[in-house]
């Protein structure tokens, strides 16, 4: 029930300066701190309950309840007693090798600067004592630890920097479906459940980066994204340090945030005029540990360089953005 994964970045610098209204336009004027133009490569952890099946991908549940002739259905129909539920899963993820500050060591051994780890993905099981997931995190059911909590102060004590990955969406989160069954005019999911859950995350952890995703169900107007980041931007305890992605609503993607997802494994090939990152997998078919990977389906060594040295040759540094969301080149 490992996680394993890399990410990769580069990035613009500049002081983190100025007062930030809840709009696109305001938000996309601020520079970007200081220290992620310097931290070039990241690991990036998807861990949770799709790891105790470990088979298919970290969408098992979904893939299987959605398709019950699917080959996550016959995996549960061979392996598990009729009436089975992924919430039976859970019990099962006890994190028995989970040693933070080895884990930590191994990181910084590594050369990477920054780790960030999923703290709830698609699922909506939170790696951390939600207040709003009662039963579903990582500190009442599984391994009963506060997993985002004693990574993030092992890989700090390290000196490294430490991010989230929040999905925005929960499968099956019965408040979710019900804002979705109105075409999101409600937003009770978003005002009840989301933004608490980040808000703690932040108040309770101060993660440097805030790696958004499952957004793309909805505008970025459900999700309350802009009031969220001018929040981030302005009051909260990492105003000054924190960045974002893109990944924020229908539209968002390769437009706003300060720096570019765009996709996954994203890798143009040629010069951007913003912050991007190339967020990609050693396994090729997963984010998440699946027990049956084959050897071929994983990158090589010679893989890896290839995607750290073109990433990188096509970093853009040097820049300063303006306050209309564009950059001119310095020197």
């Amino acid at each position: 029930m490992e996680p394993w994964v890399v990410l990769l970045l580069f990035s613009l610098a500049s002081p983190v300066i100025g007062d930030y209204e809840p709009t696109w336009e305001s938000l996309d004027s601020r520079p970007l701190p200081e220290w992620y133009d310097k931290f070039k490569i990241g690991i990036f952890l998807h861990w949770g309950v799709f790891s105790v099946p470990s088979y298919g991908s970290e969408w098992f549940w979904n893939h299987w309840k959605d398709n019950s002739t699917g080959k996550e259905a016959a995996f549960i129909n061979r392996n598990y007693k009729p009436g089975f539920t992924y919430q039976e899963f859970a019990p099962m993820f006890t994190a028995e090798f989970f040693d933070p500050n080895k884990w930590a060591e191994l990181f910084q051994k590594s050369g990477a600067k920054y780790v960030v780890l999923t703290s709830k993905h698609h699922e909506g099981f939170t790696m951390f004592p939600s207040k709003r997931s009662y039963s579903w995190n990582s500190m009442e059911i599984g391994p009963h630890r506060d997993i985002v909590g004693e990574l993030s102060k092992a890989v700090k004590d390290k000196g490294l920097v430490f991010g989230v990955y929040h999905s925005l969406y929960e499968w099956y989160n019965p408040i979710y479906l019900s804002d979705k069954s109105t075409n999101f005019t409600s937003r009770n999911y978003a005002e009840t459940k989301l933004w608490p859950d980040l808000k703690q995350l932040v108040n309770d952890y101060e993660p440097s980066v805030i790696w958004s995703d499952g957004d793309w169900e909805a505008y970025d107007t459900y999700w309350k994204s802009t009031e969220f980041i001018a929040w981030l931007y302005n009051e909260s305890p990492i105003k000054d340090h924190v960045v974002v992605n893109d990944r924020w609503g229908i539209g968002t993607y390769c437009h706003h945030g300060d720096f570019y997802n765009c996709q996954d494994r994203f890798n143009p090939g040629k010069l951007q005029d913003h912050k991007w990152e190339n967020a990609f997998t050693l396994d090729r078919l997963s984010w998440g540990y699946r027990r049956n990977v084959d050897l071929q389906e994983v990158m090589t060594m010679e893989d890896v360089l290839r995607e750290i040295i073109t990433t990188v040759s096509c970093g853009v540094e040097n820049f300063k953005r303006n306050g209309s969301n564009t950059v001119t080149r310095q020197g």
